[in-house]
């Protein structure tokens, strides 16, 4: 499989991510649980075969620029297909905003810091915004998550490969 594309293992990494969400989702009813972290982890591993498996494909020197390059070309497709599967599973499952709002509006109103007005207007506001938030949510979170694994190990790849010690990166 060393002669897939990081765009491929992207793809795949995402296409796993998507099915454990998905499992998750019937087993559990929520996304709000530690079972969540397969998928995460699902994403580290994604980004760890691209760049492990860059580094075994090449012999030569290789940039710190390159290995951050391989790790992008697949996080930022795995990035988009869990955008994609955000707003589609939103609108197939508009339970999930519905509850959301239900919780939102439950703690607003324990807090006592409100009048009703302002919780219904609160609440108003959240419906307005709850997709497109979730979705901004989902491409802030993944770009992070993608870019900090890649510089993460990219650096330390690129360090082990070329046996540089600390070096300031150019």
């Amino acid at each position: 499989m060393s002669n897939l594309s990081p765009t491929k293992k992207g793809l795949i990494t995402g296409i796993l991510m998507i099915a454990s969400s998905i499992g998750i989702f019937f087993v559990k009813g929520n996304f709000q649980n530690s079972l969540q972290y397969i998928t995460y982890c699902l994403y580290i591993a994604g980004i760890l075969w691209t760049l492990i498996d860059f580094k075994k494909r090449k012999n030569d020197f290789i940039k710190f620029k390159d290995f951050f390059s391989e790790g992008f070309k697949c996080f930022v497709v795995v990035t988009l297909l869990m955008v994609v599967f955000t707003f589609a599973f939103l609108l197939l499952n508009p339970q999930i905003k519905v509850e959301r709002l239900a919780f939102i509006k439950e703690e607003m109103v324990k807090t006592k810091m409100l009048t009703p007005g302002e919780i219904d207007s609160r609440i108003d506001m959240e419906r307005k915004f709850f997709i497109p938030g979730s979705i901004m949510g989902a491409v802030f979170g993944y770009l992070l998550i993608g870019v900090v694994f890649t510089v993460i190990t990219a650096g330390f790849l690129w360090q082990k490969k070329n046996d540089v010690g600390l070096r300031i990166i150019k």
